[in-house]
């Protein structure tokens, strides 16, 4: 950690031993906690847009399937997580965590197929948005709501042809992932680093493993769909979580909410170069105001709040 001492304006030695917080991280700390966040969400779309090219071979449920494996295998192998002694209040959650894995996974590729890599992953941020909306009260928020939904109505285009089954699945995600990020809430309560996680993804690989089994025999993977799913498990799942476990010590949570919402452009961008999948104007507009959203929601966070006046002042 840099330590800094306010005294004169002076710059204390750094301080051995001492864990880095996103309170006493130096500027240097944070524009690299900065510039992980960018590329744990390249890289998380990146994955993504592999897992898409193996979709003609063995489908969502099968990419699904090796990179739940692959997600487990990996963070076993890191945090060696325990399983004995662990108490209900830690089980409940981390069952609750495997089935938001599964859910988040299998809706959003499905959708990913049905309507492309930018589309999902821009609506996919619904859920993060929700959850920080629900849990304020502050009428701006509500108002950046309103924005994103703009957005999405902007981005879908309603109407005869809509592919109602894509957009559905990618609400699905969104919903999966507001569920994740308060389970994970309360695993980081419950336990320390990525216990919680990797537990909830060796929970998760078990219940896709006769899933996985039984899909492959009717189809069949080749060599090459196999090595883009595990390239997906490792950059989409390994990647960011490693990231942003090394991020949150270095940058404020308002600071990684931002520059997280860089994820759709990343995912359009990773669409049209990897999957040729070209955008119109009404959904670049569209993903310009959800992410527009996502990123004023998580700037409000930065207003200092205000000390009580009057006679509810203290002391």
């Amino acid at each position: 950690m840099d330590s800094l001492d306010t005294r004169d304006g002076a710059r204390t030695a750094p301080v051995r031993g001492v864990p880095v917080s996103a309170a006493t991280a130096t500027p240097r700390q944070r524009a690299a906690g900065i510039a992980l966040i960018l590329g744990s969400s390249a890289s998380n779309q990146v994955g993504a847009g592999l897992g898409a090219l193996a979709f003609p071979t063995i489908g969502p449920v099968g990419v699904v399937a090796v990179r739940q494996f692959v997600t487990a295998a990996v963070l076993t192998l890191m945090v060696r997580p325990k399983l004995r002694g662990l108490r209900k209040d830690q089980w409940w959650p981390i069952l609750g965590l495997a089935l938001v894995f599964s859910v988040v996974n299998i809706c959003l590729y499905v959708a990913i197929e049905r309507i492309g890599l930018g589309l999902a992953v821009t609506l996919e941020f619904l859920g993060p948005l929700a959850v920080a909306v629900i849990s304020s009260r502050r009428w701006l928020d509500a108002a950046c709501a309103l924005l994103a939904a703009v957005g999405v109505v902007v981005l879908t285009n309603p109407g005869p042809t809509t592919d109602v089954i894509g957009i559905g699945s990618a609400l699905l995600a969104a919903i999966a992932w507001a569920c994740y990020i308060l389970l994970n809430r309360t695993l980081g309560q419950r336990f320390t680093g990525l216990q919680g996680t990797a537990t909830a993804s060796l929970v998760s690989a078990a219940v896709w493993t006769p899933i996985g089994l039984a899909w492959f025999v009717f189809h069949g993977p080749t060599a090459a769909s196999i090595a883009l799913a595990v390239a997906c498990g490792l950059l989409a799942s390994i990647v960011p979580y490693a990231a942003d476990v090394i991020t949150l010590r270095r940058v404020p949570a308002q600071v990684f909410g931002t520059f997280t919402s860089i994820n759709p452009v990343w995912a359009a961008l990773v669409g049209w170069v990897m999957l040729h999948q070209a955008l119109d104007l009404h959904e670049w507009v569209g993903i310009a105001l959800i992410v527009l959203g996502n990123v004023l929601v998580t700037l409000r966070g930065f207003a200092p709040v205000k000390p009580p006046t009057g006679d509810h002042a203290v002391g």
